[in-house]
């Protein structure tokens, strides 16, 4: 064999390794809305606990990442973070010692979702930062108005008042009518003695009071007050609407899902998978709290924080757990009654709704409290109103084909069975 022969096998490896690095460090970032769209959905459900593009939170912004840094350097990066800091790269341990040793957990995505991330970074990076709503707005005294499109009972107790006032502004002008009559034909003289009585007549309001037509009238309206008021008992039996509960540790949703804008899915991993969205347990806060001790400037460990390391038996100093573990007790704040059926993932992965449908504006309550009375007739409203989310769904192509021969509305959720009995009641 030549001599020239023998660095053929060394030229094309290099030629190879050369055309496979090109490739994966040129891959172009996607534009496409539908790639945009994808990646901000993975975005939420996998990084909004560490990363924003618009400011700091565990992490870096990322703003402009992608103008920074090679696209085949962060596909790497995102892949398996602790490789690339161990093979030594500059920036990666730098960044790495910056924000005090926090690893990035190692992500399984393939390349194509690797790029709709960085797409949507890309394209947010682009975006101005939107201001988030001040925390409180809807809560409190409109809680009681949550229900639906109900007249809230501070117009109705009004509606009551200005009716009481010109009920009494009719007795007196009858009163005035009448004394006015009285007065006119008393000064006529051809009256018979029998109207004479009758205009000479005085009222005599003790006689009026013990007459059978006034106890009547009170014992009508006492027995119609009655009924009522058992009847409204009644009706909030097991209603808990505004119910707010203290907690045993202070999280604080206007922080985490408001501010930081950690999706709901994240620390409710059963919502879009299961019956019950389920209250997360204390590992999933460990995924944070292990790097972020304290907040507001505290020195040390905060008092709520070191109750999540009591719970887990976790030594901030050391870095280790313990034995000793224990749960720790939220109160439930949303209760149905065991009659009732409800489903999460078919409402939020199926039907599409957002947390806030039932739960209000969740990303600004300080304390959580029950926004929606979660009544049957609540339920069954929201039923004959929302339309069907068929979109990318051909399961429901035949049933809007069928609907729309018979019907120009839009199909709801009640044209699909949605008010059958046992769909709720089993």
């Amino acid at each position: 064999m030549s001599k020239a022969s023998g660095f053929r096998p060394q030229i094309l490896s290099f030629i190879i390794l050369f055309v496979v690095s090109f490739a994966t460090y040129s891959q172009e970032i996607p534009t496409d809305e539908a790639v945009i769209s994808s990646g901000e959905a993975l975005f939420k459900a996998n990084c909004t606990q560490c990363h924003q593009v618009h400011k700091k939170v565990i992490g870096p912004a990322l703003k402009g990442v992608t103008d920074r840094l090679e696209t085949g350097y962060l596909l790497n990066w995102i892949r398996n973070s602790q490789k690339v800091i161990q093979g030594g790269d500059e920036y990666a341990v730098a960044l790495y010692e910056e924000y005090n040793q926090v690893a990035m957990p190692s992500y399984p995505f393939s390349d194509d979702q690797i790029l709709s991330l960085l797409a949507y970074v890309k394209a947010e990076s682009a975006n101005e930062p939107v201001q988030a709503a001040q925390p409180g707005a809807a809560a409190g005294g409109e809680v009681a108005a949550a229900g639906g499109d109900s007249i809230p009972s501070g117009y109705l107790t009004a509606i009551l008042v200005v009716l009481v006032v010109v009920l009494l502004l009719i007795l007196v002008v009858l009163v005035l009518i009448v004394s006015v009559l009285q007065r006119y034909l008393k000064e006529k003289k051809d009256l018979v003695e029998e109207d004479k009585e009758i205009l000479d007549q005085k009222f005599d309001l003790l006689k009026l009071l013990k007459s059978d037509a006034v106890a009547g009238v009170v014992i009508f309206f006492f027995t119609a007050i009655l009924l009522k008021t058992l009847i409204d008992g009644a009706f909030t039996i097991g209603v808990q609407q505004g119910y707010q509960p203290t907690q045993p540790i202070a999280f604080s949703h206007e922080l985490h899902a408001g501010q930081y804008e950690i999706d709901c899915n994240y620390c409710h991993t059963g919502v879009r998978k299961a019956k019950s969205a389920n209250i997360p347990s204390p590992n999933i806060c460990m995924n944070c709290h292990s790097a972020i001790q304290n907040v507001g400037g505290e020195a040390g460990v905060s008092s709520e924080i070191a109750k999540i390391y009591a719970a887990v038996d976790y030594d901030p100093n050391t870095g280790q757990y313990g034995p000793d573990k224990k749960p720790i007790e939220w109160v439930r704040i949303h209760n149905l009654p065991d009659l009732a059926y409800f489903n999460h993932s078919q409402h939020v992965e199926v039907g599409g709704l957002e947390c806030q449908t039932c739960h209000g504006p969740i990303e600004e309550m300080e304390v959580v409290y029950q926004y929606a009375p979660l009544t049957m007739g609540w339920c069954i409203n929201c039923h004959r109103e929302t339309e069907v989310n068929s979109k990318g769904n051909e399961y429901y192509s035949k049933l809007i084909e069928l609907h729309e021969e018979h019907s120009k509305e839009p199909m709801v959720v009640e044209d699909i069975g949605g008010l059958e009995c046992a769909k709720c009641h089993y």
